[in-house]
């Protein structure tokens, strides 16, 4: 393509989209048609500038000329109450739904790889003793040891804000690093699991499993899936950085990275909510039933939460992205 024929051909019609830019509010029904008409013809002349005879000037003016046409074409949007409601109703939990299946295959794995630690530090002697020294260890898993205490050591209200921010930026490290093809997220589920599984070793091999899981129930059931939903979700983003499937590669990273981005807003949320067990359930003086309930309770509203609203959402369309107006513009690609 000859670029000064092209330039000379087109460039009256960049001068009044220019021109029709700079009227702003003012503009007739049929300057605001032209303007339209204009912003569609410039956005195709940009492509076809930048995919055959780059002009470092002339890609640059028409870049702002296409921002600022496409920005008055769509309007300014601001978020509204209508779009939390949204988030919350549709674009998260439909997320999540869509996600289930790598998070609750993460979830049974992980779990798995917990209990077969916790099975070979209670029987292996030599291991607990390699962990700590024995008074050590007794200090933590005796009636009223460090294993309980935890629990009731700082005020309830710092001891849940605590918790939720560890446990949120556990579950934001899961969803960025999963670009990294997912390595990052193995690590931190090993660490998680580890950490689990030390505690059902040593408690179980001081006959003390159930003051455990007494403890770790009410509140763990909720936080470790909320764990498992962003370990997932970043495994999910790592395999489309090898398979994007159908789309280009930056175009099915960007979709998935922002539903990644809403599912961090999200899972926060439902880190909270277990973040005030933690804090207030686990070290209460409610019976162990009753805490366990509670959290049973908690993890039985997310899981119908995630696959009545998500399923219905998912089944009409909805993929846990932003709206297609607040999206970048796609060219199309060859199937």
């Amino acid at each position: 393509m000859d670029l000064d024929v092209f330039v000379t051909a087109h460039h009256a019609e960049w001068d009044r989209l220019e021109h029709l830019l700079r009227r702003g509010r003012r503009l007739t029904g049929a300057e605001a048609d032209e303007l339209v008409t204009l912003y569609q013809r410039t956005s195709t002349h940009l492509s076809l500038i930048q995919t055959t005879t780059p002009d470092p000037q002339l890609t640059g003016r028409l870049t702002q000329l296409v921002a600022r046409a496409r920005s008055t074409v769509t309007g300014t949007r601001r978020a509204s109450w209508r779009d939390a409601a949204r988030f919350l109703t549709a674009g998260f939990p439909a997320a999540v739904y869509r996600s289930r299946r790598w998070w609750i295959p993460t979830a049974l794995v992980s779990i798995a790889v917990s209990v077969v630690i916790g099975w070979w530090i209670g029987t292996h002697p030599e291991v607990q003793s390699a962990l700590a020294a024995p008074d050590a260890l007794r200090q933590m898993t005796r009636p009223g040891g460090e294993y309980e205490t935890y629990y009731s050591s700082h005020p309830a209200a710092s001891f849940a804000a605590q918790v939720w921010t560890n446990n949120a930026q556990a579950t934001a490290m899961c969803l960025v690093l999963g670009a990294f093809l997912g390595i990052p997220v193995l690590w931190i589920l090993l660490l998680n699991m580890l950490n689990l599984g030390v505690g059902i070793g040593l408690m179980s091999s001081a006959g003390r499993l159930d003051t455990f899981l007494g403890l770790i129930l009410p509140h763990g059931l909720l936080e470790l899936t909320a764990v498992f939903v962003a370990a997932g979700t970043g495994l999910r983003l790592g395999w489309t950085v090898v398979d994007p499937g159908p789309r280009t590669r930056r175009a099915a990273l960007a979709e998935q990275g922002r539903a990644a981005l809403g599912m961090a807003i999200g899972l926060a949320l439902v880190l909270f909510v277990s973040g005030m067990i933690e804090g207030f359930v686990t070290p209460s003086g409610l019976p162990t039933w009753a805490r366990i309930a509670l959290g049973i309770t908690a993890e039985l509203a997310f899981l119908a939460y995630v696959y009545l609203l998500g399923g219905r959402a998912a089944r009409a369309g909805e993929a846990g992205d932003v709206e297609e107006t607040g999206r970048s513009a796609e060219l199309p690609t060859a199937a």
